[in-house]
């Protein structure tokens, strides 16, 4: 794996999708809502065991920027505002790879949770 890395990161003109194509060729359409809900920060995967927060109302986020994090990374800032990821070669490989295995696990624990995808409404 250390010796596949991206040489494309290309964020979708609406801003929902980042395409990340490897060094083997393979390519991937990675969903801003999957890049964020999943995203590798201590504040959703926690400091340890069985301290994943499961987040919801993410559906309609987007891809605000993306910053280098030395020759292995990428920072991704959101448009809520969340920016606290780094997203190492392999988990951006493993997210293309497993993506919506680990999408619908996610589904599974908002449904479980009483939660949605959906954000909140707003009240007047």
């Amino acid at each position: 794996m250390s010796d596949i890395w991206p040489t494309e990161l290309r964020v979708s003109k609406d801003r929902h999708t980042l395409n990340v194509t490897f060094s083997d060729g393979t390519a991937y359409p990675l969903p801003a809502e999957t890049m964020r809900v999943l995203s590798p920060s201590a504040e959703v995967q926690g400091h340890g065991p069985g301290q994943k927060v499961t987040v919801p109302g993410k559906r309609n986020v987007g891809i605000a920027a993306i910053t280098p994090a030395g020759n292995y990374a990428v920072r991704i800032r959101f448009d809520d505002g969340h920016d606290s990821g780094i997203f190492t070669w392999p988990y951006l490989r493993e997210l293309g790879e497993r993506g919506a295995e680990l999408f619908a696990d996610y589904e599974r624990d908002l449904t479980e949770k009483g939660f949605s995808r959906d954000p909140p409404q707003r009240t007047r």
